[in-house]
């Protein structure tokens, strides 16, 4: 009879139901290596405790981390590409512009800021390297050159955490007016007398490096960061020629004097605030003679 059949029910493995509930627990270095457990490696800012690797940071808790009680007011976010060129390749730029918009929950390779940092404001952006590499458009480039804007009506101090492949290939020479367009916003903003500080951090190279990740008052990275206009191997193809060790890395770069410093994350913001009081970011402007 029916009510006497046993149902057979395929076995479980063991080891599933364990790896199901460590599923995203443990993160393998990128340096050196060792397992680390997620939440240990949160605390600690995204730096590995045993090497100090810095792992590449969102843009969300890269302003959190650097404002008071990571609040902070966001400006300019539904600003989107409209894909001016129709661009396609291997699929649309439409497409990975929506791909990337899901997986990152902004709307374009850069958020800004307006905060406080030790009870005092400044305007802060910071790059989205999950974003199509943190390449930068049009949008990118409207976004930075409105901050800087404020910063100016405002007479705010201003902070650039750049994490950039460089240009947004995509949007072609649109792409590559943002260069100039960012680098004549900060000659305005420069007239004002108020700090703008650039925080390079891995990777920062192509358009960014060339424009305005270059042009701080005061330029400084974290260790190990990859900064330069051309990646290492297009160069020793290009010159034919072995490039010294290290090269393009932040020790590098500040051992040949095109650095001011290099800041572990856990000091930046500690770093940031002494620096721009110590600049006269917060004081009266005083007028151009």
């Amino acid at each position: 009879m029916a009510w006497f059949r046993k149902e057979k029910k395929p076995l479980e493995s063991p080891t599933a139901e364990k790896r199901a509930q460590t599923e995203g627990l443990w993160i393998k270095c990128e340096s050196c290596k060792r397992i680390l457990w997620k939440k240990d490696l949160e605390q600690n800012l995204l730096c590995c405790p045993k090497c100090n690797f810095h792992f590449k940071m969102t843009s969300e808790a890269r302003l959190a981390m650097l404002f008071d009680d990571g609040k902070y007011t966001e400006h300019d976010a539904g600003m989107s590409s409209p894909d001016p060129l129709k661009f396609v390749d291997r699929k649309s730029y439409r497409d990975r512009l929506t791909a990337a918009q899901i997986v990152t929950g902004a709307k374009d390779a850069v958020r800004v800021g307006e905060g406080k940092i030790d009870g005092k404001s400044l305007i802060a952006c910071a790059m989205e390297f999950r974003f199509i590499g943190g390449s930068m458009g049009a949008v990118v480039g409207e976004k930075i050159t409105r901050a800087i804007d404020r910063c100016i009506e405002k007479e705010l101090p201003l902070v650039v955490v750049s994490c950039s492949g460089g240009a947004r290939m995509m949007e072609g020479i649109i792409s590559l007016m943002q260069l100039s367009k960012i680098s004549a916003a900060l000659a305005r903003f420069d007239e004002v007398r108020k700090p703008y500080i650039s925080v390079m951090t891995n990777p920062t190279t192509g358009g960014t490096t060339a424009s305005f990740a270059m042009l701080g008052d005061l330029n400084i990275a974290e260790p190990g960061a990859l900064i330069g206009f051309a990646g290492p191997r297009v160069i020793e193809q290009t010159i034919r020629q072995k490039l010294p060790e290290g090269f393009q890395t932040a020790e590098f770069l500040l051992q040949h004097g095109m650095l001011d410093a290099i800041v572990p994350r856990v000091d930046l913001k500690t770093y940031l605030s002494k620096t721009l009081d110590f600049m006269g970011a917060w004081n009266a402007s005083k007028p151009r003679k």
